[in-house]
């Protein structure tokens, strides 16, 4: 997905900025970038490939030579960036959090207004923040091109815009993800995770609202375009991209995680049908989610197996596939002592395609598991995100959900009336996918978190909520 950090500040920010940003670097590990403002110097910029490497050993010898007292910064999963524009606004840099699902329809209409060309990235496509920052040059201030982008396209858009004057901040239009605002004597940050600047000697100042449009200076901020009352803020931040520390609408993840793994708790305590020695969560989301369950249920938590995380990153980041399962595997080590004999229950963030957790299913059994029941901390995954570059469900026909769908219907074309039945947990259709997902996976039993729970637990009203991977209602 991606993340971003800004700082405006009354001296050098370079270490601001290189902290700041490196406390992105749960959120994308392909590209990453910093571009710095000095009135001696101007703009400067680094980019870095960090698929091998992680951010801070690849920008270690950058910031020894960048300085200045405004600067922005983001790690990327998908386009280089931050882009350094030279338009009829004067020059800046942009960074953005994006998913741009209206593409050519843009592209055709800036070319219909007089825009020239797109430099192409490696696989052909067009950089999305290069395309942001050509539809707002298309107005007549930056503050009108800002939201004539967030109008215009189609998915989500948030993002970070410098000039030598300040940062813009603004947050999507239907506030799918975070902007974060930190104040501190020597001026101003704006960031998509709150926890990034408490180390940095700032403290909360203001979270933006859906389509707000703030502007930052080292002296203040100002409220160029008011917050709308409609909101869609991603459900999926609180239950697995967030980090624990992280905050969003007052909420924070781990204690939200903990309140799901209590919801399931008092679930499964109704049904009384299974009695585990011990609960267990897939590192790292998952581990919350069983805290929270433990705490409810009176079942002991225990680690039955720990990630080895000096070398193995995230497994879901790497682009490919194969790289992902095998990262997977590697990263879990088993404890033998704590899973020989034992009857466990599992807790993960989600199900997706289903093949890491049938891995880890697996090798429970082979080392003396007697009952493995799974608990996924979300209801099961239908449709795939629209509004963010989520890589785990890239794509519908990788979901288990739509294969077990597509076998029961005996059709790969269902409609929106069956694939609704299919997210009802009261409904004969949804046991029956639940049944054949446990056989497949080898689960002794599997409940998913249902959504009314999970909803109930978070405490925000449904309607400011974006559910659409679990329910296809937008």
């Amino acid at each position: 997905m991606g993340g971003f950090f800004g700082v405006a500040s009354h001296e050098d920010c370079i270490f601001d900025l290189f902290y700041g940003t490196d406390y992105h670097s749960h959120l994308g590990t392909r590209r990453a970038g910093m571009v710095v403002y000095d009135t001696q110097k101007g703009f400067d910029r680094a980019i870095h490939n960090i698929e091998s490497t992680n951010f801070r050993p690849k920008f270690e010898k950058d910031i020894l030579k960048m300085a200045g007292h405004m600067g922005i910064g983001c790690i990327s999963d998908f386009e280089p960036q931050p882009l350094i524009v030279r338009s009829h606004h004067g020059t800046y840099a942009i960074t953005t959090v994006s998913k741009i699902n209206n593409t050519d329809e843009v592209v055709d209409e800036l070319f219909k207004h007089g825009y020239s060309h797109f430099l192409e990235m490696s696989g052909g496509e067009i950089n999305p923040t290069e395309l942001v920052a050509a539809v707002i040059n298309q107005k007549e201030t930056l503050v009108e091109g800002i939201q004539y982008a967030q109008e215009l396209i189609r998915g989500s858009l948030t993002l970070l815009l410098m000039t030598k004057d300040g940062i813009y901040a603004a947050r999507d239009r239907w506030g799918r993800t975070p902007v974060q605002i930190g104040r501190k004597k020597e001026g101003y940050c704006a960031c998509f995770e709150s926890f990034s600047y408490l180390n940095l000697g700032y403290h909360p100042e203001r979270e933006l609202g859906p389509g707000e449009i703030d502007f930052i200076t080292p002296d203040g901020l100002e409220v160029c375009v008011p917050a709308r009352e409609e909101m869609r803020i991603c459900t999926f931040l609180w239950i697995y991209y967030g980090y624990p520390s992280a905050t969003y609408e007052g909420l924070n993840v781990e204690e939200v995680r903990y309140g799901c793994g209590r919801k399931m708790a008092e679930r499964d305590m109704r049904r009384g049908d299974i009695h585990p020695d011990c609960v267990a969560g897939v590192p790292d989301s998952g581990v919350p989610h069983a805290i929270g369950y433990s705490n409810t249920s009176g079942i002991p938590f225990s680690r039955p197996f720990v990630k080895y995380t000096p070398t193995w990153p995230r497994s879901f980041m790497p682009p490919f596939q194969s790289k992902r399962d095998l990262i997977a595997k590697m990263k879990l080590l088993p404890i033998h002592e704590l899973i020989d004999g034992k009857s466990l229950l599992l807790i993960d963030d989600s199900i997706v395609r289903g093949t890491q957790l049938r891995e880890t299913t697996e090798y429970l059994y082979n080392s003396g598991a007697r009952e493995v029941h799974i608990r996924p901390a979300c209801p099961p995954l239908v449709f795939g995100c629209k509004y963010l570059n989520f890589s785990r469900s890239s794509s519908e026909e990788e979901l288990i959900t739509r294969r077990k769908i597509e076998k029961l219907e005996g059709t790969d074309q269902p409609t929106w009336e069956v694939l609704e039945r299919y997210t009802d947990p009261d409904s004969d259709p949804y046991h029956a996918m639940m049944e054949e997902i446990r056989k497949e996976l080898n689960f002794t039993t599997l409940h998913y978190h249902r959504l009314d729970d999970m909803i109930e637990g978070l405490g925000i009203s449904p309607d400011k909520l974006c559910t659409y991977c679990w329910s296809g209602k937008e």
